[in-house]
């Protein structure tokens, strides 16, 4: 379990909604369609009525700061079973990544590295008391581009199982560099708070926004008091 699930849930019962994608960026093909997760009929294009209609006002305060800057959508809804799907693939890929062979792992090794993976994704929860923040709607991956449409450099990619992935990595960097990359992550994590969304605490393009991850941040780190979430796991229509 994750800190942030023993925040109870009222689903407020809000349909998804799809997100209009002629009005934002997004990363094309979707990258986890294209490893081949299992989305079946559904779409990740998808999120919560309320959560989509923040997401337009984020991004008109994104275009009063950056006239032509965009949003991009990453990721949004997320079933269960691609969660599953992407903690193993990113399991295998940090296998590969260090030579290691699944089937030649200690037990200690084997806990190591999904501690690592567990980072920076949730567990793929069929309790609905524990629901992962993609599953309920509420929470999407995003980034910036450009008004030519160029992706803003953030310093990482989304998904990095690394610490440049923390959203304050950057922060004490001396070098220009390292400097802008700060300076990105602070606007895109402002538009998305000034629109009533969280950021995860260990990851820059990870936000959410009345599901348990988002409650459980204004409790504990903004002392807001005793949070419910509004959102729990829903199926897309």
């Amino acid at each position: 379990m994750k800190p942030y699930h023993a925040i109870a849930i009222q689903d407020c019962g809000e349909p998804l909604q799809a997100i209009p994608l002629d009005q934002f960026a997004r990363v094309d093909p979707h990258p986890y369609q294209t490893l081949g997760a299992p989305y079946g009929e559904q779409s990740p294009y998808y999120l919560r009525l309320s959560v989509l209609e923040a997401l337009g006002e984020a991004q008109r305060y994104l275009q009063s700061r950056r006239l032509g800057w965009r949003i991009q959508i990453f990721d949004a809804y997320r079933p269960i079973a691609v969660q599953r799907f992407m903690v193993e693939f990113t399991f295998q890929d940090l296998l590969r990544a260090r030579g290691l062979r699944a089937d030649q792992l200690t037990a200690a090794q084997q806990t190591e590295l999904m501690a690592e993976v567990n980072q920076f994704w949730a567990l793929p929860s069929n309790n609905p008391a524990t629901p992962p923040p993609h599953s309920t709607g509420a929470a999407l991956d995003v980034t910036l581009v450009d008004e030519q449409g160029h992706s803003i450099d953030m310093g990482s990619p989304i998904d990095e199982v690394s610490e440049r992935s923390f959203p304050n990595h950057f922060a004490q960097c001396q070098d220009a560099r390292g400097q802008s990359f700060h300076r990105h992550r602070k606007l895109l994590n402002e538009v998305m708070e000034v629109a009533g969304f969280r950021r995860h605490p260990q990851e820059w393009w990870h936000f959410s926004l009345g599901d348990q991850l988002w409650a459980w941040i204004l409790q504990e780190q903004e002392d807001k008091g005793p949070m419910v979430a509004r959102y729990g796991r829903v199926e897309s229509e």
